[in-house]
C-alpha cells in the first residue's frame, strides 16, 4: 500500500500549492471516506477538462495542473491522486481504453482513479467534467464513472496503477496544443497493461 502514498515527479504532493489545497479541502473533516468525496468533487468541479474548454496548455504534473486549473483526464486524475495521497489516503491510477471513432477503429485511453476506502476497499472514481450522458459520481461501493462499459465502446483496464503508464505521459510532454493532443491521444493495447501493481 504505501507505493500508493508515495509522492513522485507526477503525483507531486509535496509541492507547496498541492498540499496546501489538500489540507485546505479536508478540513474539519475526520473521515476519511468524506474527505475523499470532497476532493473528488473538488477536482471534478474546479478543474476544468482541456478538450472540453479548449484550454491550454496541456499539463502533466498535478501541480501544473492546479496552478492552471485544467488537464485532460490523465492529468486531472494526477491532481486528485496527488491530493488523496497527500491526506494520507491510498490512491491509484485507471485506465479505460474508448472507442472514439467507429468507422476508423480508433481508440484511446481514458484515465480515472481508484481510492482505498477502509469500509470499502478499492474503488474506482472519475474525475472528468461532468457533461451530457458523461456522470461520475462518489457513491460507494457502486461504482458510477463517467463512461458505461460495453461491448467494442469501452475497456476496462483491470489494473490500479502507483505511476501512471508511460505511454500517458510521453503524449502529454511531447505535444503542447490542445489541437495537438486531440489527434494524438494516448493509445495502446489492453493486454499491454495488465502486468503492472493491483489487478482488482
Amino acid at each position: 500500500m504505501k507505493r500508493y502514498l508515495e509522492s513522485s515527479d507526477v503525483i507531486d504532493w509535496k509541492t507547496d500549492c498541492v498540499w496546501e489545497k489538500a489540507i485546505e479541502l479536508s478540513e474539519g473533516q475526520k473521515k476519511k471516506s468524506e474527505i475523499a468525496k470532497i476532493c473528488f468533487e473538488w477536482v471534478r468541479g474546479k478543474i476544468r477538462h482541456s478538450m472540453d474548454y479548449n484550454q491550454g496548455p496541456v499539463t502533466v504534473t498535478a501541480s501544473d495542473v492546479l496552478e492552471n486549473g485544467t488537464g485532460f483526464c490523465y492529468a486531472k486524475s494526477h491532481l486528485l491522486a496527488a491530493i488523496l495521497r497527500a491526506n494520507d489516503i491510498p490512491a491509484g491510477l485507471c485506465y479505460q481504453r474508448l472507442r472514439i471513432d467507429g468507422q476508423n477503429q480508433r481508440y484511446c485511453l481514458h484515465g480515472l482513479n481508484a481510492v482505498y476506502l477502509d469500509e470499502f476497499g478499492w474503488y474506482r472514481i472519475d474525475p472528468r467534467v461532468n457533461k451530457g450522458h458523461v456522470n461520475g459520481l462518489f457513491t460507494p461501493p457502486v461504482e458510477r464513472l463517467a463512461y458505461n462499459i460495453g461491448p467494442g465502446n469501452v475497456l476496462d483496464i483491470p489494473v490500479i496503477y502507483s505511476y501512471p503508464i508511460i505511454d500517458v505521459i510521453k503524449v502529454l510532454k511531447n505535444h503542447s496544443s490542445i489541437e495537438d493532443m486531440a489527434v494524438n491521444l494516448p493509445d495502446t493495447e489492453a493486454f499491454n497493461l495488465l502486468f503492472h501493481d493491483i489487478v482488482y
